[in-house]
């Protein structure tokens, strides 16, 4: 039996004081639980992803001399006799590496270098480290422990396949892997199988915490040689998951398996004294909405306070949108930081007004009144505005006023537009579209309404006053740029639209195969045409939390300047 801690951190990219002393702080805490083995994350003492940083030799520099340092200080800290498997980066005469290290007793015992290097979605890993050949085994209280590193697990074959053939007791798994809807639905099975064929139980360990358009929901967890679950970390938040783990007296024969070197320590051959067993902590995953709506909340609570900022500015419409937006951000950031602004114009309507004013009455957070109107008239008097022209000057007008606000009282500026928005260019530049965060831009305008009904609902769960209005959630949708405008006036049924979307954006699918699954054709020519119109648009547009399986930035990157249209229409 050997006790394992799976300590679940929030690092900050780059700051490589702080990120050692929490390695330190939650050590500490793993072996005041009783812990033989604590496992951090991924690239924890660096920050996870370090991007184009790895490229920079003074920071792989100062990332192998902190974790020297690191090693030092969990020993001054009383935490020598504890086995610390931690993630970093490393620099040899190959390249950058992705790297994670075991520290024992003040000491560097062994580092082991990312075999697999990930190149789809939101990873670049071949551009920034080299891969690793190797595998160290340690024998430590008489268990022989192999480790992979996040992506060695999701690939078939390689550093699993080839500790099961050399033979270990546990394997340990230092990982930052980003959030997506429902991942947590495939990451399990995924690691049960790995363990199977590695013949050990496995421990996963995730990072948690946002990170730019990343979040990393945590969820770190042990499975049994059998693929069982052992225990479970919550999701989305910092957590010590301390579980007691069966191994095998396996000796790992060390040699060649599937291409990779297979190297064996002995720190200590002795078994563990024999102690009293915890209870197993199996955590239930959320459910669907309430973790989007906690990585939407993590996205931007990191975002907001890693870049120094205290608080945030956003128009308040009255709309669905900026409703949602509201309560992330009161959620995120406590109501005393959030400052919404309701700018209306001639053709805003007196139910907006009243919606938006409503909305902060609910959140209790700072709330004022700023029209636009007389800016507006100035532009349209001296230019002889109208028409399109007109109603993008209102928006136009607003973003200055809330960059202004942010200029002068420094409030980062948040956007407040949907996935489905961005993907059909239904946004004006350099209007809504200002801010330095967009906290809802990956998600689809049913998924807004669905979010917030839950939210409401969980509100009344608990007691509370729902925190969205009801008059938000129900009107039907509209910018208010000109008189009686709907976004149905130019766009399809919202429905209908991100049903399109999906199949081609996230699906990747092409014009006949949304013909074939039952779309209209000229309902699907109008939609792409206007989502691929729209690219430079994106381009622009902040960044946002991603949840979705291909968001629009780092997943999903095609030319502005293109003319395909797939040969269809």
């Amino acid at each position: 039996m050997l006790r394992i801690a799976l300590a679940q951190v929030n690092p900050t990219v780059g700051d490589l004081t702080a990120n050692a002393a929490q390695t330190v702080t939650w050590a500490r805490k793993a072996a005041e639980a009783g812990a033989h083995v604590v496992v951090f994350p991924e690239m924890s003492l660096t920050g996870y992803p370090v991007e184009d940083l790895a490229l920079r030799r003074t920071f792989a520099e100062a990332s192998r001399s902190a974790l020297r340092a690191l090693a030092a200080s969990l020993a001054d800290a009383g935490c020598g006799e504890l086995l610390v498997y931690v993630g970093y980066l490393d620099l040899d005469d190959v390249g950058p590496r992705d790297a994670a290290a075991a520290l024992w007793r003040g000491e560097v015992v062994a580092r082991q270098f990312k075999h697999h290097l990930p190149n789809y979605g939101v990873f670049d890993e071949q551009r920034w480290f080299k891969a690793g050949r190797t595998l160290d085994v340690l024998r430590f209280h008489g268990c022989d422990i192999g480790m992979v590193i996040c992506e060695d697990l999701w690939q078939d074959g390689g550093p699993v396949s080839a500790l099961g053939a050399a033979g270990v007791g546990v394997v340990v798994s230092p990982n930052a892997s980003p959030y997506e809807r429902s991942k947590d639905d495939i990451r399990l099975p995924l690691v049960a199988r790995r363990a199977a064929e590695a013949g050990a139980p496995l421990v996963y360990a995730n990072q948690v915490g946002g990170q730019d358009d990343l979040v990393f929901d945590g969820d770190s967890f042990v499975v049994g040689a059998d693929g069982s679950l052992l225990a479970r970390a919550p999701q989305f938040v910092e957590h010590l998951l301390v579980a007691d783990v069966s191994v095998d007296a396996v000796e790992c024969v060390p040699g060649t398996y599937e291409g990779l070197e297979v190297r064996r320590r002995v720190l200590s051959a002795d078994p563990a004294p024999a102690y009293e067993p915890l209870p197993a902590a199996v955590r239930e995953p959320l459910s669907d909405e309430a973790e989007v709506w906690s990585a939407l909340v993590v996205g931007l609570r990191d975002y907001v306070h890693k870049n120094g900022f205290r608080s945030v500015i956003f128009g308040f419409s009255g709309g669905i949108d900026s409703a949602v937006t509201a309560a992330l951000a009161v959620d995120a950031l406590g109501a005393d930081s959030v400052h919404g602004v309701s700018m209306p114009s001639r053709y805003s309507s007196a139910h907006s007004r009243d919606d938006a004013a409503e909305l902060a009455r609910r959140l209790g957070c700072h709330f004022r009144v700023e029209p636009v109107e007389e800016m507006v008239r100035v532009y349209v008097d001296q230019l002889g505005l109208s028409g399109l022209a007109e109603e993008n000057i209102q928006a136009r007008v607003r973003g200055m006023l809330l960059m202004s606000l942010s200029n002068m009282e420094g409030h980062l500026v948040l956007a407040t537009g949907n996935k489905t928005e961005l993907a059909v260019g239904y946004s004006t530049m350099y209007g809504d579209a200002v801010g330095g965060f967009a906290p809802i831009k990956d998600v689809f305008k049913t998924q807004v309404w669905a979010l917030a009904r839950w939210r409401n609902a969980a509100a009344e769960k608990r007691g509370e006053v729902p925190p969205i209005p009801e008059n938000s959630i129900a009107k039907p949708p509209s910018a208010e740029l000109r008189p009686g405008q709907l976004d149905t006036d130019s766009l399809p049924d919202y429905g209908l639209l991100d049903d399109i979307l999906d199949d081609y954006v996230e699906g990747d699918r092409g014009y006949a195969e949304l013909v074939e699954a039952g779309f209209a054709p000229e309902t699907i020519d109008r939609v792409i045409r206007m989502v691929d119109r729209a690219e430079y648009k994106r381009r622009q547009y902040p960044i946002g939390t991603k949840i979705t399986f291909k968001a629009f930035g780092r997943d999903r990157r095609l030319p502005i300047t293109n003319c395909w249209r797939g040969g269809e229409f």
